[in-house]
């Protein structure tokens, strides 16, 4: 079964950075692409960034220069360090894999 457990999300003033993680379990994690999205209050499901196996990234336009994904195959885990933070950024942040998203963590940026 495909497990997906984000963490690291909170409250943090606009200009503030945050660090999201994402542990996986269930599949072979090293050779499978993730993703991050997210969900703003009253908004569709966004998709953030993605990295592929061999650890390239690609980021949504107002992401790019601001976040940056990275993965740890040795704790199957994957990382969204996101700094300059703008209201604008606020939703739950999931993680994604095999068709799988997992419960989400809360990020939140305001003064």
């Amino acid at each position: 079964e495909v497990q997906l457990v984000e963490s690291g999300g909170g409250l943090v003033q606009p200009g503030g950075s945050l660090r999201l993680s994402c542990t996986a379990s269930g599949f072979p994690f090293s050779r499978s692409g993730m993703s991050w999205l997210r969900q703003a209050p009253g908004k569709g499901l966004e998709w953030v960034s993605g990295i592929t196996s061999d650890g390239r990234t690609t980021y949504a336009d107002s992401m790019k220069g601001r976040f940056s994904m990275s993965r740890d195959n040795a704790k199957n885990t994957v990382y969204l360090q996101m700094n300059s933070l703008k209201p604008e950024d606020t939703g739950v942040y999931y993680c994604a894999a095999q068709g799988v998203r997992g419960q989400g963590t809360q990020v939140t940026v305001s003064s």
